[in-house]
């Protein structure tokens, strides 16, 4: 009876991870290709997937851009390559005229074939600041200080505080411009608080649960709390007998619990059910891009309220997705090198079906989620293949660095050697990633 309900999961999770995959290497493509065409370097294939082709179409510069029937990835194949890995056509390029070979990838002039490699991984980044941009302008941003659009249930009495109020202090400290965690963490216990806001003209006190009660936000697919039953919007009454008003005190009793599982009391619909839940031991990154293990139980937090939001304006927007993409690359840099000292379990590494599952995952959240993932997605492969191995766009990039300072390229031999090598340690990575997918 569960064979059709498995099996049509396992086809949509393929069917997400392909669309993904499909929008992140056509953007990386598409960067190679049009920086070439510019640089006056000849595409003749422009393909997203591999293998039987299943559709072509030849465009006016003699390019044929086609859709192949196995869709885990794409390629340009430039004038001059042997295959899709831009490896060199040899016994074709010693056939062609002087001034065909300009027009190929490895004929071209330095400037030409450095920028069109380039273009990959910056068409990455740029994909991913306009995303995270658009994200920002048609979402808009929560404002400083915070207006109540609507409150969340929640099980206290007492609470005067109503939607189009806004917060101007929390038990007399004015709220930040720049709210931090020591801001909040510095407040007062207690379920309900002093709130100074305005409303209307007036300013009033009026009373309101910690700013981050302990309400779940959201649940962490195939986490602890998923396992649990856990859903987004119950209240945390109690967590191993301790009467709870801030999710930070949650926080502090599944730290102390040092992995042994904790028993919830929870606020849903009105009545008090119970849990059990069993915390996971994980590597968390922390503010200086460096990584602290904690038992997490894979719930988020949320603030008691729904807040107004406003739209930046376009160029503020851009900047705001240019600071996202950046802080990606550089908590990719953080995890790379933690990784590779052995700093945090290989675990955290994952492959294809880790990656096939995030875009189902996200897919379900909505749109704005997957559309998201999808820009953090891109950074991530744009940061990749500036590594520098063989094979990669960054390997490349090298042989090209080598070339601009000894005034020679790498020998055929030197190069094949190389690009050998970088294809198995990259295959070898993935094969590890996909290791990890399965049985971590």
């Amino acid at each position: 009876m569960t064979i059709l309900p498995q099996f049509g999961n396992v086809f949509l999770t393929l069917i997400y991870f392909v669309v993904a995959l499909s929008i992140i290497v056509g953007v990386h493509e598409y960067g190679h290709y049009i920086v070439g065409r510019w640089s006056g370097i000849k595409a003749e294939v422009f393909s997203i997937g591999f293998g039987p082709v299943l559709f072509a179409r030849e465009d006016k510069h003699g390019t044929v851009w086609q859709i192949a029937a196995i869709p885990f990835g794409g390629y340009v194949k430039f004038l001059g390559d042997a295959n899709a890995a831009s490896g060199k056509d040899g016994e074709a390029m010693e056939a062609m005229p002087a001034e065909q070979l300009r027009h190929t990838m490895h004929g071209a002039p330095l400037w030409a074939r450095s920028a069109t490699v380039l273009a990959g991984p910056v068409f990455n980044f740029i994909f991913s600041i306009f995303v995270f941009a658009g994200l920002l302008l048609t979402l808009g941003m929560v404002a400083t200080p915070p207006k109540v659009s609507s409150l969340h249930p929640l099980p206290y009495e007492g609470v005067t505080i109503e939607a189009g109020d806004q917060i101007i202090a929390i038990a007399g400290e004015p709220f930040p411009e720049e709210p931090s965690r020591a801001y909040f963490d510095a407040l007062p216990d207690g379920l309900l608080l002093d709130y100074t806001v305005k409303r209307g003209g007036d300013e009033l006190i009026v009373q309101g649960p910690q700013y981050s009660p302990a309400r779940i936000g959201g649940v962490q697919p195939r986490s602890a709390g998923e396992a649990a039953g856990l859903l987004e919007g119950d209240v945390i009454l109690r967590a191993d007998g301790q009467d709870l008003s801030s999710f930070m005190q949650l926080v502090d009793v599944v730290k102390a619990a040092e992995g042994a599982p904790v028993r919830l009391n929870v606020w849903r619909d009105g009545e008090d059910k119970e849990f059990v839940i069993q915390p996971e031991l994980r590597d968390v990154p922390t503010a200086d891009n460096g990584f602290e293990k904690r038992f997490l139980i894979g719930i988020f937090s949320s603030t008691f309220f729904e807040a107004e939001t406003e739209r930046p304006g376009v160029f503020e927007a851009v900047g705001l997705g240019a600071e996202q993409t950046y802080s990606v690359v550089t908590r990719s840099i953080s995890g790379l090198y933690h990784l590779a000292f052995g700093k945090i379990s290989s675990c955290n590494m994952s492959g294809a079906i880790g990656i096939a599952r995030a875009s189902k995952d996200q897919a379900e959240e909505g749109f704005a989620a997957f559309i998201g993932f999808l820009a953090l997605l891109s950074t991530a492969v744009g940061f990749l293949n500036l590594l520098p191995i063989p094979m990669l766009d960054g390997g490349h990039l090298m042989f090209y660095g080598y070339e601009a300072v000894m005034r020679k390229k790498p020998s055929d031999k030197v190069m094949q050697v190389l690009m050998s090598m970088g294809i198995a340690l990259v295959l070898s990575v993935m094969v590890f990633a996909l290791w990890n997918d399965i049985f971590c």
